[in-house]
């Protein structure tokens, strides 16, 4: 069995790494407040804010002059003998978007360059810089201040510099300076360098030997460094991803590479230290027309492959080891589009041993498609070459799947004003696969003998047509639909070098008869004071189905369905093309609904159902028409099923209690050996501030699902407590948690509990999950291992974060969770 690997998704803080740089840069104290144009909220704070306050240009002091003059505003002034001009007391200039205020202005003789003496203050398009002294060119947008303090209004940046330069193309460059998000009078974090430039048309920065420091204490030191300032995509270096298994260090360095802006990349190479290295990458591109993604990974000498490897495993230490998934879709005219896919890895156990997202989510197939699709009025057409790697390692040779080599799709449908209708269903399909067995079948699998099934053992063709004439009644008092369809199922098969008396032609066609009617009986009724409408709908269908010998069919994508509430309305009793179930049944069902009278809302919705069976059903996958007797079904379960005379009893509930409270109940009772099928029930709350919380319980007979294989049928009967919940404490706070528990065994199957933090200039998610894998075989819990995780995820805003995303494994573990983006401030 493949060695699992436990991640810890770790800071790539490497402190060690300071003291071999330059000397470290020392910029100025920071200013307070009240000196950055920074407004506290108060009682005016937006829903949601995770700041508080916010940075608030105030308006420039001066109308703006003529382009080309400068405007001024002085207490005093008086002019050299040599042609200069000094400006004392509140002295304001303006020229273009730039102000300038300071106590002392000179303008020497040539009116070329602007001398100012601080404390002074710039403002220019949303930003704002202070310092102690400062030089401008009035002949470009040259500037140079010293003990400079910025800040970006739009970007929520601020920082510190020994000397701040505005170039002559409008960057700007800051010497021994910091940079950070952090609202004022915050040193959560800041990055520091020798020489930083930051560019706002482009929206990044770089810096050299530059650190990065996580209160007053330096964690990270990079020699050159660019990061993004604003939303914008950037190239560059992401943040690093240290994690660790049971016995070495697993670090991954993505590079970063805005191509287009409709295309990127992302590299990643990769260093397990018990392995080797793996070079990893991913390019995407959005077109007009056209979108797609191309990924995979590629380690030449995994020193450890058959070390850890399953028992049958080919795997040998020093395999080259890899993945590649390519996806395309588009779009030919507004009618047609299509989609491509192809998957492909060099083993079954790749993702167990490398991973692919958090918590080791199992990839377990990769797939293969090229499709095309057209829409039209009439038609709808559809031509498909499908199939998918199972990835297990080894691969059992009848877990196979088969490839649909082609399949072309034909559906269409006419109405008529009288509410007749007909449609045209039609599907040619050739399924194929690669199995190796000898001539009855037998093949060695972990050293056990197994065998493939008679019919799953050919290759061929399928042609299905389910042609169909309808009419439907709608009127506000109920509805009628009698139905006739028209059921053909031909084939061409090909058995190979496998004995067998069967029929590789074999055929059949079959009627499907159903009528569906119900009424609809209305009342006004008041509730607490509150109208409603309450309704009273009475349903009957009947269906019939013949049964038809398929003893010869093969089974290429075909299971039996579990019975449910939209089971007494269907004459389907299988999925997929291969079996035409017998059926000859009256299903009776009795629903009420409450509506809200202002908008007809459904606030309730009660049905309760039952099946009657007129005849016996012994059409399974064996497709054998004669089966009767005890003795001719696999087990009890099956033999009851398919001579029953009735369904069991479908009850269910779905209840707005409030626009908070919601609650669903489904009860599936077997009234003739009184005992329950299956049941289920959850209760459900949302607020619109975020909080979410889930109660379900599930309760499931075992072999009630007649799809199940024999590998996954369940030993017991299932029933299950899943609790999930999200608070959001405060807009930056968030809590989440779910446990889902197995009460016949007497075991957690999973447990999660992590931490959202969303600050003004930093996030958090922090996540430790336990779960129990089954390891492919359901029917037994013998060989089930306990897998355990631990997730983090830091964010410095406008700067990067270390770890994976989380935000989508928390939105699916707590449905009704929407987990806050770590947007910029």
């Amino acid at each position: 069995m493949a060695k699992r690997r436990t991640w810890t998704a770790l800071a790539g803080l490497m402190t060690s790494s300071l003291l071999t740089g330059p000397a470290l840069a020392a910029p100025p104290e920071p200013l307070p407040a009240a000196q950055l144009d920074w407004q506290p909220w108060g009682e005016e704070r937006p829903a949601g804010a995770v700041c508080r306050g916010r940075y608030v240009m105030p308006a420039y002091r001066l109308p703006p002059p003529p382009e080309g003059r400068v405007a001024s505003e002085a207490d005093s002034g008086e002019y050299g003998i040599e042609g200069e001009t000094r400006l004392a007391g509140e002295v304001v200039l303006r020229r273009g978007d730039t102000q300038l205020e300071a106590p002392r202005v000179h303008l020497p003789a040539a009116r070329d360059r602007v001398l100012a003496d601080g404390p002074l203050a710039i403002r220019d398009r949303d930003l704002l810089v202070r310092g102690e002294a400062a030089e401008f060119s009035l002949d470009s947008d040259a500037a140079r201040i010293e003990g400079a303090h910025y800040v970006a209004h739009a970007q929520r940046l601020r920082g510190d510099a020994v000397r701040l330069a505005r170039l002559a193309d409008g960057r700007y460059r800051l010497r021994e300076a910091s940079f950070t998000t952090c609202e004022p009078g915050s040193r959560l974090w800041r990055l520091v360098g020798n020489d930083i430039l930051l560019d706002r048309e482009s929206g990044f920065g770089t810096a050299r030997h530059a650190r990065l420091e996580v209160g007053r204490v330096p964690v990270f030191y990079w020699p050159w460094v660019r990061f993004p300032i604003d939303d914008r995509r950037q190239t560059g270096f992401l943040w690093p991803m240290v994690g660790s298994s049971g016995d070495g260090l697993d670090y991954a360095q993505p590079f970063y590479w805005n191509i287009a802006p409709d295309q990127d990349a992302t590299l990643t190479p990769r260093w397990i230290s018990d392995r080797g290295w793996l070079l990893g990458a991913e390019y995407r591109y959005l077109f007009p027309s056209d979108a797609g993604t191309l990924e995979g990974a590629y380690i030449a000498d995994d020193k450890r492959a058959g070390e850890g490897a399953s028992d049958g495993s080919s795997l040998e230490d020093g395999d080259a080891r890899w993945y590649l998934d390519v996806r395309h879709a588009g779009r030919l005219d507004a009618r047609t589009d299509y989609r491509l896919q192809y998957g492909a890895a060099s083993d079954g156990a790749y993702f167990d041993d490398f991973g692919r997202d958090f918590a080791e989510r199992d990839t377990d197939h990769l797939a293969r498609l090229a499709r095309l699709d057209y829409r039209g009025d009439v038609w709808r057409l559809q031509a498909r070459a499908q199939g998918y790697q199972k990835l297990d390692d080894p691969l059992d040779e009848g877990d196979k799947p088969f490839y649909r080599l082609p399949s072309l799709d034909a559906r269409g449908r006419w109405s008529q004003d009288s509410g007749l209708y007909q449609e045209w269903n039609a599907n040619l399909t050739y399924f194929w696969r690669d199995v190796e067995g000898d001539e009855d079948g037998f093949y060695d699998f972990r050293d056990r003998r197994r065998r493939i099934p008679i019919r799953e053992a050919a290759d061929g063709t399928r042609l299905r047509l389910t042609p169909a004439l309808g009419w439907r009644l709608d009127r506000p008092w109920g509805f009628l639909e009698p139905r006739v369809e028209l059921a053909h199922l031909a084939y061409d098969l090909d058995y190979g070098r496998r004995d067998t008396e069967r029929s590789e032609t074999p055929s059949l066609t079959v009627p499907v008869a159903s009528v569906d009617g119900g009424l609809v009986f209305e009342r006004d009724l008041s509730l607490g004071g509150r109208g409603y409408r309450q309704t009273l709908e009475p349903r009957l269908n009947y269906a019939y189905v013949p049964a038809e010998d398929q003893r010869d069919f093969p089974d290429f994508d075909t299971s039996q369905r579990a019975f449910s509430w939209n089971q007494l309305w269907s004459p389907d009793r299988f999925s997929g093309g291969d079996r035409v179930g017998d059926l000859n049944r009256l299903s009776l069902g009795l629903e009420t609904r409450l509506l809200e009278d202002a908008g007809g809302r459904e606030r309730l919705s009660l049905g309760l159902g039952q099946a009657y069976y007129l005849d016996d059903r012994a059409i399974d996958l064996a497709g054998d028409p004669d089966k009767a007797e005890r003795e001719d079904f696999a087990s009890f379960e099956r033999f009851y099923d398919a001579t029953r005379d009735r369904s069991p009893l479908v009850a269910r509930l779905d209840w707005r209690l409030t626009d908070r409270w919601r609650t669903c109940w489904e009860w599936l009772y077997d009234d003739h050996l009184s005992r329950t099928e299956r049941a289920g029930w959850s209760l459900a709350y949302r607020a619109e501030a975020g909080h979410a919380f889930n109660l379900g319980y599930r309760w499931e007979l075992q072999g009630f699902d007649p799809a199940e294989e024999d590998d996954d049928v369940r030993g017991y009967d299932r029933e299950e407590i899943d609790v999930s919940g999200a608070w959001r404490v405060s807009p930056s706070l968030d809590l989440i948690a779910r446990a889902v528990y197995d009460n016949t065994n007497d075991r957690t199957l999973e447990q999660l509990a992590g931490v959202q933090w969303n600050d003004c200039c930093y996030g958090l998610q922090l996540v430790w999950r336990e779960w129990i894998d089954d390891e492919g075989t359901a029917d037994t819990i013998g060989d089930d291992t306990t897998d355990r995780g631990l997730f983090l995820r830091f964010v410095f805003k406008g700067l990067g974060g270390v770890g994976g995303e989380a935000a989508g494994y928390f939105d699916g573990a707590v449905p009704g969770y929407r987990s806050t983006a770590f947007g910029r401030p």
